[in-house]
């Protein structure tokens, strides 16, 4: 190295002498470097050996040292002796700096740069030697990173056992290392290690199950190269841990005895697999790989056969094992009902569907039958639990025996179901079975022995109590009972047992009807009108309107006019607390009674009383009927108050309708006055825009029978209606009218929105009105213009050509002219002007 004053230039006096007063000052070497920095790098290393044999502990010198060395030979090549010189600079660094990790980390990068493997191996063994513990997750990354970058699998795997000794969370990364250099036995143990263990926590996310599913795929896939462990056992295990993925693990046994060579056992587990699993998607995942599995057998066969040439052995055995993949496909169905039993061994409809599947094999119906009776308990079934015990005593009979399907249908008399229509659905199929055979009396037997009263008695729907004991109110079993009666027993027999359900109080409003028809049929008339009377005082409405309609019209039928104070204390208690539904056919046939067997007068008040008593939407019918039977008994005047009524009543479009009919019936009368009146009233509830056609009817009314006068008061009130519903209801109005066109025309375009709709609506009604609006020398005026008389009965003429002209007298046109009166002049009498004298 040169004399050190030969480097010394002019400018470094100042720093020389800086550093004379103060040679441990850290700043002032700092400052001397600063200066020294765009100087030769020769210089440079000079004043840094100075200044750290001056400071040797001083970490800022050598950390700024080394860097700048190590810079001054980045673009040099790796077998420079420079590099060498740096290496040892880096030696006396750590004579002192050894317990700084940045200074190690440094140094190692720089000797991996140098491709120096063992060199820089020892060198990290030499700072975790140096390091305290807790500053050595500082040097193992970049420790691993390194024995990572070169193909020493064993050095690495060293390093990593050392490693997982400091951080064991880190054993996947070790496990994916392991596996990247196919030290696949040593990565299973370690991943078994993991999963055994609780507390661990991926530092991936990794669930354990998902660490499982690694193990189960490591361990299936790679057979042979796995030998530490029993892969068998671990899946196994996982079968009982992770109940939710057998179908997957289940796929993992059979393809680790797959590919260890072992199909016997790999179909064993498919067949044991198929056959516990509980989830359709594990039985479709199990079973899709068993079919592959097979599949791909037969394919190898194949090829094999082909390769070697046709013996009678293999022949033989590829039939067998065809015959076994078609019997696999053919039993899917089956396999699959048996996992939804195993699912729920209660569910009615699947039995049922395993029954279908055993089509034309008798054995096994039976058994399935059996199995099923003996499994579903009535509490926890799916479905209807008795007609498991129907079908199965059904098939019984379909084979011929009979003795078999009673016995079936005996004991299921005696289960417990939980709802008594199930026990009743027995019984009745019990007696239906011993119809279809003949067995007339067996039957009747059948159904009493079910509706005797059992020892002890209970409610219907107490549902503590045992189905058998609530049986005898079931009406299921009463009504077939009574159908039975009616058609093998006696009157007496069939009249006990319409009166027993009647006194169980469990009939129904039909049941009350065929027990009158009954004793109709046999002429028993006036105990039919008293099982009605029993039926009215077991039913409130609406139920006994039925009853309360046929006893009315069997009544009238039997006895029309001959009890007739009878038939209105019937119909009066029938309409006693009548709902307003049921009035009207009530009231109908009570006056139709008083009619035909009655007085005129009492119909008349049956009427108007039904127009009252029904509900709205039926008080328009019911003033047509009062107003025609009216007119067909009275004569047409009398009906005059039944409009005037009908108007206050109904509605307004209904009101208005009424109107136009009481009018045209004063009009046919030829009371003009009246009918004029009644379109004057009607005027005020038809708005012009929505009733265009009531003003027509008005406006030809007037021309056929009214005069100029007449026809301008309508005009007028027509334009009052006009300006009342302008100012009331414009809003409603346009509403009610696009309601009204909610179908409109094909072809028009719809507008963008509801308030263009209503200016396009405006706009009509606007050219409507312009229509009606009267016009100059064309229609009618409201105010008196320069149209004369003669104008004024043309137009009139006009509007009705059919009018008969009666040949009036024609008329100048000066004579009709109101404004012009004739004068005739006279001379005054003398005597008028007393004594004045003429002027």
């Amino acid at each position: 190295m040169p004399d050190q004053h030969l480097l010394i230039e002019e400018d470094d006096l100042q720093y020389e002498e800086e550093i004379l007063c103060n040679p441990y000052s850290v700043k002032c070497w700092m400052r001397y470097l600063e200066n020294k920095l765009s100087g030769p790098s020769q210089a440079l290393n000079l004043v840094y050996e100075r200044a750290l044999k001056e400071l040797p502990g001083s970490y800022k010198l050598w950390y700024a040292y080394l860097k700048q060395r190590r810079r001054q030979v980045k673009r040099r090549c790796v077998t420079d002796p420079a590099f060498e010189e740096v290496n040892n600079c880096h030696e006396r660094a750590l004579v002192f700096m050894h317990k700084m990790p940045r200074i190690w980390l440094d140094y190692c990068q720089f000797l991996m740069d140098q491709c120096k493997i063992t060199r820089t191996r020892r060198t990290f063994d030499r700072a975790l030697r140096a390091l305290p513990i807790t500053q050595h997750h500082r040097i193992w990354p970049l420790y691993l990173r390194f024995v990572r970058a070169h193909p020493l699998p064993e050095t690495a795997v060293r390093v990593y056992r050392r490693y997982l000794k400091l951080s064991p969370e880190n054993a996947e990364e070790y496990i994916e290392y392991l596996r990247s250099i196919d030290r696949l036995d040593e990565a299973a143990s370690r991943l078994a290690t993991i999963v055994n263990q609780d507390g661990f926590v991926s530092k991936e996310g990794k669930s354990n199950y998902q660490l499982w599913q690694e193990l189960c795929t490591l361990l299936s896939q790679h057979p042979g190269s796995v030998r530490s462990l029993d892969a068998a056992a671990i899946i196994r295990g996982g079968l009982t841990r992770f109940t939710d993925q057998r179908g997957k693990l289940w796929c993992a046994l059979a393809e680790y005895h797959t590919r260890s060579g072992h199909f016997e056992k790999a179909r064993d587990v498919y067949e044991e697999s198929i056959q516990t699993v509980t989830t359709v998607r594990d039985f479709t995942q199990v079973f899709d790989s068993y079919a592959q599995f097979e599949e791909s057998v037969i394919a190898a066969k194949m090829e094999t056969v082909s390769d070697l040439g046709k013996e009678d052995d293999d022949d033989l055995d590829l039939e067998l094992r065809l015959a076994r993949f078609e019997q696999l496909i053919e039993r899917r169905p089956l396999l699959l009902n048996a996992v939804l039993l195993r699912q729920n061994p209660h569910n009615i409809h699947e039995w049922h569907k395993r029954v279908q599947l055993y089509q034309d094999k008798p054995h096994e119906i039976i058994n399935t039958y059996t199995e099923a009776v003996q499994t579903v308990n009535p509490a926890k079934a799916t479905g209807k639990p008795h007609s498991l015990w129907v079908a199965f005593a059904k098939f019984y009979e379909d084979n011929g025996q009979i003795e078999d399907a009673r016995a079936i249908l005996q004991r299921a008399t005696l289960v417990q179901y939980t709802h008594v229509d199930e026990l009743a659905s027995v019984w009745c199929q019990f007696g239906e079975m011993e119809l279809r055979h003949e067995n007339y009396e067996q039957a009747l037997n059948i159904l009493r022995k079910a509706t005797a009263v059992p020892a002890r008695k209970a409610e219907y729907f107490d549902s503590s109590e045992p189905v058998q004991n609530r049986l005898y109110k079931s009406l299921r079993v009463w009504s077939m009972l009574a159908d039975l009666e009616e058609s093998l027993g006696t009157f007496k027999s069939t009249k006990a047992v319409y009166d027993r359900i009647i006194d169980l109080r469990i009939a129904t409003p039909q049941i009350i009807i065929n027990y009158a028809l009954f004793l109709e049929e046999h002429n028993y008339f006036e105990e039919s009108f008293k099982a009605y009377e029993r039926g009215i005082a077991l039913f409130r409405w609406p139920n006994v309107y039925d009853i309360w309609s046929t006893y009315l019209s069997k009544f009238i039928a039997r006895y029309g006019g001959k009890k007739l104070e009878r038939a209105r204390d019937l119909f009066e208690q029938s309409l006693d607390g009548c709902p307003r539904k049921f009035a009207k056919n009530i009231f109908l046939l009570y006056a139709k009674l008083e009619e035909e067997h009655g007085l005129a007068r009492h119909a008349m008040a049956l009427y108007e009383r039904a127009t009252q008593a029904v509900e709205t939407g039926e008080q328009y019918e019911m003033f047509n009927i009062y107003i025609k039977r009216a007119a067909e008994i009275y004569g047409v005047t009398h009906t005059r108050s039944i409009y005037e009524r009908a108007i206050e009543l109904l509605t307004d479009e209904q009101s208005r309708e009424m109107c136009l009919r009481f009018a045209d019936m004063e009009c046919k009368l030829g009371e003009i006055d009246r009918a004029r009146a009644i379109y004057s009233y009607c005027s005020q509830m038809c708005d012009p825009r929505l009733t265009a056609g009531f003003w027509q009817t008005w406006r030809d009314f007037e021309v056929r029978h009214g005069n100029e006068d007449t026809l301008r008061e309508m005009l007028r009130v027509k334009r009052s209606v006009q300006a009342k519903y302008n100012t009331q209801g414009t809003f409603l109005v346009s509403q009610k009218l696009r309601a009204a066109e909610g179908g409109a025309s094909e072809g028009i375009n719809e507008p963008a929105d509801e308030m263009q709709a209503l200016e396009q609506r405006a706009a009509v009604i606007a050219a409507e009105a312009e229509k009606d609006k009267p016009q100059m020398k064309e229609k009618i005026l409201f105010v008196r213009s320069d149209a004369s008389r003669s104008e004024l009965a043309e137009l009139t003429r006009q509007s009705n050509p059919d009018e008969i002209n009666i040949g009036e007298d024609d008329e100048s046109e000066e004579e009709l002219e109101p404004d012009e009166v004739q004068l005739e002049q006279k001379s005054v009498p003398a005597s008028v002007f007393s004594g004045i004298s003429d002027d």
